[in-house]
């Protein structure tokens, strides 16, 4: 079923609007990341585990999900479809690889999170890790 031109349009809008959000989402977690392993101060490094778990749940995992679900709708009702042409497939593949890293590894930044948050100690081994998961994340956008 081919979209009409309109609802083309404003699911157009929408695949832009959630992927251009997982994008920026996906900056702010490597600037906290980049902060922590910068900073000198405890407190900061706790709060940032914690702000990484907030962004991670409530802005990238959804935001994640949203660009995957309108991608496959755009896909399925424009003529480019999801196996017409390789490059179409590569991005949704390339896209659920992304998501299925992230949720994998948000289960760990809570971990990491509500360990710090508990006992007040800085988490940096973790937060080398989350440098290559957000770079790789960053990656996979360019």
């Amino acid at each position: 079923m081919i979209m009409t031109p309109g609802l083309r349009k404003f699911a157009l809008t929408l695949h832009v609007i959630f992927s251009v959000g997982w994008l920026g989402a996906v900056i702010s977690f490597l600037a906290l990341v980049i902060t922590a392993l910068i900073t000198e101060d405890a407190q900061t490094v706790v709060a940032i585990w914690i702000a990484m778990e907030s962004i991670g749940w409530f802005a990238i995992v959804p935001l994640a999900l949203a660009s995957l679900l309108t991608g496959l709708i755009m896909s399925m009702g424009t003529p480019w479809g999801l196996f017409q042409h390789y490059w179409v497939l590569f991005k949704f593949f390339l896209a659920i690889f992304a998501t299925i890293i992230l949720l994998l590894n948000m289960g760990t930044v809570s971990d990491l999170a509500n360990i710090s948050a508990e006992s007040g100690s800085i988490e940096l081994a973790g937060m080398q890790g989350e440098l290559i998961h957000a770079g790789g994340g960053l990656l996979v956008f360019l």
